[in-house]
């Protein structure tokens, strides 16, 4: 069976190796016998998002974002919600995961709208949130997420978002209510960088698993894998000073 991966903008959206992210989701999808197709998506390009099973879009600077903001929302906004309402799993990072909420409120200037994807939204702080990430995920069954995040804004989720995490360590999405990324349906949004899916192989699986039954239109059960790297990654930051929380 084959399953579809977007990858939107990667060139203008791949800050701290954010890439890896999809080279992790190929990579596992193949070890299990998935064939992929990876498709990926600049400015302009009329790709149909409603034909993927997962979407990626990484974290970027303000200038790519403001790049990409015109095309994402005028060209590629309906096929994103028709994936996402069809079942397609979603990615977003940092940059990413805020231009999926309802608006960016910066420090200066107009407010500018999101996609609405999310029932968040993202405001402008006066200093940027920097350091790693550690993090329990109640979506995930508890597993410990890790990661690496930089950014000036600050998220808050609405009352129809679960959290992705709560931070053990770190700030995540706003350094106030102890809340890292979002889940809602099959999207997935988050702060962490670095690439956080090599490192944190329950994510990966819980989108893998999201875009296989996309795909099949019927409950997947993915065979294990012999994550003991993925492991060694995850517990090289997981013992760095700033996440012995």
């Amino acid at each position: 069976m084959q399953v579809c991966i977007a990858h939107l903008y990667p060139e203008l959206m791949n800050l701290y190796g954010d890439r890896g992210n999809v080279i992790a989701l190929e990579r596992r999808a193949a070890w299990r016998g998935w064939e992929v197709e990876m498709r990926r998506v600049g400015l302009g390009d009329p790709f149909d998002l409603g034909e993927a099973d997962l979407i990626f879009l990484g974290g970027g600077e303000d200038r790519s974002q403001q790049l990409i903001f015109r095309d994402l929302l005028e060209e590629k906004a309906a096929s994103l919600r028709r994936a996402v309402e069809q079942g397609a799993a979603v990615l977003a990072i940092c940059g990413g995961y805020q231009l999926l909420g309802r608006h960016y409120r910066p420090a200066q200037g107009d407010e500018i709208p999101g996609l609405g994807l999310l029932d968040a939204h993202t405001e402008a702080g006066e200093r940027r949130l920097i350091g790693d990430v550690v993090a329990e995920s109640p979506p995930l069954g508890g597993a410990t997420l890790v990661g690496f995040e930089n950014h000036s804004g600050r998220t808050f989720l609405g009352e129809g978002v679960t959290p992705l995490a709560r931070v053990r360590a770190g700030f995540g999405n706003n350094g106030e209510d102890g809340t890292e990324g979002a889940v809602w349906r099959g999207v997935v949004g988050t702060y962490l960088h670095g690439a956080v899916l090599p490192k944190n192989p329950a994510l990966a699986d819980y989108l893998l698993r999201r875009a296989m039954e996309h795909r099949a239109g019927r409950p997947v059960e993915l065979s294990p894998l012999d994550d003991a790297a993925e492991e060694r990654a995850h517990r090289a930051l997981l013992h760095r000073p700033g996440g012995r929380r």
